[in-house]
């Protein structure tokens, strides 16, 4: 499973401006609203909100990955956004959280979902990768990363 295969150049996010995690969710949702085709960025935040309340999505080591499903997909869509300052997103490890792969799901993909859940889990587990991630320039910087990266698998 290949993580371009839903990302494209367009949702990554080289900055962003969020200072909390419902201001970051509601940034990482907005690049999300035409290709989900929701009508607006709040339909996913409260989605992306009900799911935070089972328990973050602050994975640890400075990674979150913000999940939720949507009835009306028919494939899985993510964007990806950095922050360099961090932000508090109530991670396992109480560190603020600097790389996001949100992720956005078809309603009946429960094992789809942890497949690519964990995909990209394990592409945030090397240190090198994450440092190249938080290096990168531009949005096509961070766009090429995680395609080498991706290519890997």
């Amino acid at each position: 499973m290949k993580i371009l295969d839903y990302l494209k150049e367009s949702w990554i996010i080289p900055e962003l401006k969020g200072k909390d995690k419902t201001s970051i969710l509601r940034e990482l949702s907005e690049v999300l609203v035409q290709p989900c085709g929701v009508s607006s960025s709040e339909e996913l935040l409260t989605i992306l909100q009900e799911r935070e309340k089972l328990g973050s999505t602050g994975i640890g080591e400075g990674v979150a990955i913000p999940h939720g499903r949507l009835r009306k997909l028919r494939q899985f869509i993510i964007s990806f956004g950095r922050s360099v300052q961090g932000v508090d997103f109530d991670a396992i490890d109480h560190r603020p959280c600097q790389l996001f792969f949100l992720v956005m799901a078809p309603e009946n993909s429960a094992s789809d979902n942890l497949h690519l859940l964990a995909r990209i889990a394990n592409l945030l587990k090397d240190a090198s990768f994450k440092k190249r991630l938080m290096e990168a320039k531009t949005q096509r910087e961070l766009y090429e990363i995680i395609s080498e990266e991706d290519q890997k698998y």
